[in-house]
């Protein structure tokens, strides 16, 4: 019964952050985060959450629109941390010339580690294993 209360708060938070995707909000969207996040992208190096603020700041500011959905495709509750895998479909937007737009889909496959600190659960770490783009 604890695991359902659990992924009940996380589908809550996570339609929050995809609403916060939406319409842009940077705050918003990192609130879920912990300060000691790892962000670790596909084929990339990690990053803290000040550098991964700083890079969705840049990645905001080159797109339009940004629609995203996902689903749990397993997850664990052990030693006080919750994991789940989830797969992404996010459909971007870019501007393209004056007035036209350039629609790019990107399907991810991401690994999110949450923790209940002060009653509250925070993403402490985030992997994308899988990445694709068209």
């Amino acid at each position: 019964m604890e695991t359902d209360l659990i992924i009940s708060a996380i589908n809550e938070l996570h339609k929050k952050a995809d609403q916060a995707l939406e319409s842009k909000d940077i705050t918003a969207y990192t609130a879920m985060f912990d300060d000691s996040i790892t962000y670790t992208p596909a084929e990339g190096i990690a990053l803290n959450k000040r550098d991964y603020t700083l890079d969705l700041k840049k990645y905001f500011g080159h797109i339009k629109e940004i629609h995203t959905s996902y689903y749990r495709i397993k997850s664990s509750f052990e030693n006080e941390v919750f994991t789940e895998k989830i797969a992404r479909k996010s459909v971007i937007l870019k501007p393209n010339l004056l007035i036209f737009s350039k629609k790019q889909t990107i399907q991810t496959e991401e690994i999110y580690h949450w923790k209940n600190i002060k009653g509250e659960w925070k993403v402490i770490a985030v992997e994308i294993v899988l990445e694709e783009k068209y």
